[in-house]
């Protein structure tokens, strides 16, 4: 395997210092270390006229897409109005790994694969039955709720299983923030990838819908679309 760039060996550094003095202050120490993260190319994240989609662009609260490591591998893009500090979690066959920090200026970016965790669906450009939506009693004031099973997840604690069938948290998107250009760049992934049986379920229609091969890596950028423009509709989830 090649060795990271100087830019994301230093970017996983800093969160897992971050990660270890958060449980060090807690006296709860895992086991395990952070965890690590899987290096995929570096992508800048752009918009639809490749002009750096830069972080002060993202409203809290509101969703956005880009496809990310792959074409037709969607992902969910969010900032909230508080920092996102790591936690760990565990995946499906028991590994634990430390959910990324929240960049930006207010440390309160983050991003996670819009692949259901059960039933793998997903954002497609005709519908999406998987979105951030309001959460119920009891939950946060936001959650991603997936209509196919009503698996829901929480978005600032690592996009944990907070209800439904999904057996383990959505993967998380590594990001790095450059504070001079306000740009973003996706650069690797955290937790429990769901791309092979992901690409297995649906390689017909994911080759129809994007006219390239199912793995065809994202590349130098990813373009960047609030989520009402990736899909042309959304569903509501209500029974």
């Amino acid at each position: 395997m090649k060795p990271l760039p100087d830019t994301e060996r230093r970017d996983l550094m800093r969160q897992a210092a971050c990660v270890a003095g958060a449980w060090a202050v807690s006296g709860a120490l895992p086991s395990v270390a952070a965890g690590e993260a899987r290096p995929h190319p570096r992508s800048l994240l752009v918009d639809e006229y490749a002009s750096p989609w830069l972080a002060r662009r993202i409203e809290p609260g509101q969703a956005y897409l880009f496809n990310y490591p792959y074409t037709a591998s969607p992902v969910f893009l969010i900032a909230f109005e508080r920092e996102i500090r790591p936690i760990e979690l565990i995946t499906e066959d028991k590994q634990r790994y430390a959910t990324p920090v929240g960049v930006g200026p207010n440390k309160s970016i983050v991003a996670f694969s819009a692949i259901c965790a059960h039933k793998l669906m997903y954002p497609t450009p005709a519908i999406s039955f998987i979105g951030l939506r309001s959460g119920g009693s009891g939950e946060p004031a936001q959650v991603i709720h997936c209509c196919g099973d009503n698996s829901r997840y929480d978005p600032q604690q690592g996009a944990r299983v907070i209800a439904g069938p999904a057996p383990q948290p959505l993967a998380a998107v590594m990001l790095e923030w450059d504070a001079r250009s306000d740009q973003l760049h996706a650069t690797g992934t955290r937790g429990g990838e769901m791309f092979d049986a992901f690409f297995e379920k649906y390689a017909m229609k994911l080759e129809l819908e994007t006219g390239s091969s199912l793995r065809k890596p994202t590349g130098a950028t990813a373009v960047v679309r609030p989520a009402a423009s990736y899909s042309k509709q959304w569903r509501s989830c209500k029974a």
